[in-house]
């Protein structure tokens, strides 16, 4: 490695065991095709449960399980609005990652 490669390294998060860490349970967050889905709908604002299975055709019971692990990893958060929760991305670079994960996969 060169001095000025491993000095970019060196100032990076990936020279930090945590952040590394989180870095990597982001990843597995959103590695799941319905999570994935998930968090590309929310990019457009909030929607609640029946909404977002309805656009991915999937069962509400799915939907609810995959929203609670993108909660536990404080990607999603939900408000409660007239008797329903809607939820909405928590973490805003997420939006940065999708755009860099669709142009990947394009080529």
């Amino acid at each position: 490695m060169t001095e000025a490669a491993q000095a970019r390294y060196d100032d990076s998060i990936f020279s930090d065991e945590q952040h590394v860490s989180r870095v990597v349970d982001v990843l597995k967050a959103v590695a799941h095709p319905a999570r994935l889905r998930i968090v590309a709908v929310l990019r457009d604002g909030e929607r609640n449960v029946n909404g977002l299975a309805t656009t991915l055709g999937l069962n509400q019971a799915i939907v609810s399980q995959q929203l609670r692990i993108l909660r536990m990893c404080n990607l999603v958060e939900v408000t409660r609005k007239g008797g329903f929760a809607e939820y909405r991305l928590s973490e805003p670079h997420l939006v940065e990652l999708l755009h860099c994960m669709e142009g990947c996969a394009t080529q």
